[in-house]
């Protein structure tokens, strides 16, 4: 481990001190921070910027107040107020998580890290904050941000996402963390690696550690992190139907694990197009881009579907606008239905 630059209890000091100055204080979740309210705002932030998340926090809050008002949703009610955030699995993992509380803990988090992991869906980072956040208790926390920031302030090389250097990195954050002051600390790590030590343009001048800043001090502030391999982003097709019969639009409710999963969806077909019969006409395309590939939609408009399958459903306009849709099939329907 890179030794420390300086004492381990001034980091914590340092960082308080700057947080209570300079640090986010008025973010929704940070108002009344229970532990449901935390953990719904967690969830909601992976792979998501902070700006993005606000409206639908407040519009989940106002829906679902409660754990006990998740638990109890529909699922589609659920997907379909997740709409446009992406990462879907995330949605359905928040509902598991409720009705694991409301079921197996009588309605009530737990109080520690261990117990926090029993929590479907919550790994060790949303574990930590969680703790920290709404207990102001211990909870050591690394995500996106803080790897950032610690491999800049300790000089940490290899692949943020590797086994060798998060466990690196873990071992940091559990040596950093103090007893006291913990939903401080924690958004101050945050709030650090979201404010000051940005992926692009740090401002460096404005960070109370930029004198022991091993990148900072040793010009390597644009090579820390260590960036992951470039890999090429293959092009999938897609096929989809298009299916209309008495003003109505026949959808599918696709599977819960995979991509849009658990969300209403334009039949999906992985056959030659060319099979399908004769009066096919082409309704249109559309492009999307997924994590690991883009997306090359093609939509067939056809007169008939033969059997239905017991996942479709026939929905008028006016029904399916109420649908959780996936982003790139909502636009679709809205441009061409």
């Amino acid at each position: 481990m890179t030794p420390f630059p300086f004492e381990i209890d001034s980091f914590a000091d340092t960082l308080l001190d700057w947080q209570k100055q300079q640090g986010r204080h008025d973010l929704p979740w940070q108002q009344d921070p229970t532990p449901y309210r935390v953990l719904v705002s967690e969830i909601m932030l992976q792979q998501t910027q902070v700006a993005t998340v606000i409206p639908y926090f407040e519009r989940w809050m106002n829906a679902y107040p409660s754990v006990q008002d998740l638990a109890a949703a529909e699922e589609d009610d659920v997907m379909a107020l997740w709409q446009g955030l992406g990462y879907y699995s995330r949605a359905r993992n928040l509902r598991k998580a409720a009705q694991y509380i409301v079921h197996e803990c009588g309605g009530s988090f737990p109080t520690d890290v261990e117990g926090m992991l029993e929590i479907p869906g919550v790994g060790r980072y949303t574990a930590g904050a969680i703790v920290s956040f709404a207990y102001n208790k211990r909870g050591p926390i690394v995500d996106g941000n803080v790897k950032r920031f610690f491999c800049r302030v300790f000089g940490i090389e290899g692949v943020p996402g590797t086994s060798a250097t998060d466990k690196l990195l873990w071992s940091y954050s559990e040596r950093l963390t103090p007893t006291q002051d913990n939903r401080a600390f924690a958004q101050g790590l945050l709030d650090m690696g979201a404010t000051i030590c940005k992926p692009k343009n740090p401002t460096c001048e404005q960070c109370p550690f930029n004198k022991v800043c091993i990148a900072n001090q040793t010009n390597r502030v644009s090579e820390l992190p260590t960036p992951k391999p470039k890999k090429t982003v293959p092009t999938k097709p897609g096929h989809y139907l298009w299916i209309e019969q008495d003003g109505k639009l026949l959808l599918e409710k696709r599977a819960k694990d995979g991509i849009w999963g658990a969300l209403w969806c334009l039949p999906q077909i992985h056959i030659d197009p060319a099979h399908l019969e004769k009066q096919t006409i082409t309704k249109g395309t559309f492009k999307h881009t997924f994590t690991h590939y883009k997306l090359d939609a093609t939509v067939w408009q056809i007169s008939n579907l033969g059997q239905q399958a017991t996942n479709q459903q026939w929905f008028s306009k006016e029904e399916w606008q109420d649908l959780g849709l996936p982003t790139p099939i909502r636009k679709f329907l809205q441009k061409h239905g």
